[in-house]
């Protein structure tokens, strides 16, 4: 599905904040968090970030197709550091999401382990036997006639979780091409998953930093 790949350069690199040890950034859609397989894979996040601070190396990604705030480490101390609170789920991230339908209820936690579909590579599925717990607490913040906007809290970050467990309680995220039905794919010409809100630990300071940016969507 990356034959065609042809990422937005306006902005080449939207900076969300800096100092001598991390890096925010807001990521578009449509542009991959580190390189593909590929020299027309190489164009990403990283490289553009590594073009203009030599030392920046990636801590975590966003799909391509999601948006949004995404925290890079500026020195080999800063990436390890907050390596380390990712890996401990000591991060604070929350998403805004348009999906598919009008949901009643105000908010509610989906709770299903999930693997990957290997036949169907990158997708990933719920298995109750063999997948690796999984739980988003989502929030309604706005409704329409046929979608509603949520407020995501993942709880796990497992690979396309928000997405899964989303489409797995029949109410996809507009434009998914991997897992929303034909409606909710031409309800909107993006995937409208968007990363809005980051809390981490400065390696340096100690201090607690929340970053926020909102979704263009």
């Amino acid at each position: 599905m990356l034959e065609n790949y042809s990422p937005p350069n306006n902005p080449y690199l939207n900076i969300i904040y800096q100092d001598d040890d991390i890096l925010v950034l807001n990521k578009p859609s449509g542009l991959l968090t580190v390189p593909g397989k590929g020299a027309h894979l190489s164009d990403c996040l990283e490289t553009r970030a590594q073009n203009e601070f030599e030392g920046a190396r990636t801590v975590h990604r966003l799909d391509m197709d999601t948006s949004g705030l995404i925290v890079m480490g500026l020195t080999k101390y800063a990436h390890r550091h907050l390596s380390l609170q990712f890996q401990n789920r000591n991060v604070g991230k929350s998403y805004i999401a348009r999906v598919y339908g009008k949901i009643e209820k105000d908010e509610g936690l989906v709770d299903l382990p999930l693997i990957c579909d290997w036949p169907n590579r990158p997708k990933q599925m719920v298995d109750f036997e063999n997948g690796k717990a999984s739980q988003t607490k989502w929030q309604v913040i706005k409704r329409g006639e046929k979608e509603t906007l949520l407020l995501l809290t993942p709880l796990t970050g497992r690979s396309h979780q928000l997405r899964v467990h989303l489409m797995s309680i029949n109410h996809p995220i507009l434009g998914d091409r991997f897992y929303a039905h034909a409606e909710a794919l031409n309800m909107h010409d993006r995937l409208c998953l968007h990363s809005k809100s980051l809390t981490v630990m400065q390696p340096t300071k100690k201090e607690k930093m929340t970053f926020n940016c909102e979704a263009d969507f």
